[in-house]
């Protein structure tokens, strides 16, 4: 028998990825949009000049660590050496997922 899902994991909470690599010029951001929309994460993408990829999400917590899984997987053209999490709220309000720029 399953236990109810509990409202701590149903409720969403925000969280910061910084994604070093190989990740820029590689459709890391395109994919990274992708993969949110197929999980039902909100948030924002973008990349920063020290050439790492910036990512602010909201999700379930259960959702939110399949994202960061995925993250750290990058799309096939991309290598992913470092996926640092922060804390980061700024997610929790937005509608989707998009690029920024």
């Amino acid at each position: 028998m399953s236990s109810p899902t509990s409202a701590s994991e149903s409720e969403p909470v925000g969280a910061g990825f910084r994604v070093r690599g190989r990740v820029q010029g590689v459709g890391f951001r395109w994919w990274t949009r992708e993969v949110a929309a197929e999980l039902g994460v909100r948030g924002t993408v973008r990349n920063l000049p020290d050439g790492s990829v910036e990512v602010r999400a909201a999700a379930p917590p259960p959702v939110l660590e399949a994202f960061a899984t995925r993250l750290a997987e990058g799309p096939w053209a991309a290598r992913v050496d470092q996926v640092e999490r922060f804390a980061c709220d700024d997610a929790l309000g937005a509608h989707g997922f998009r690029i920024a720029h």
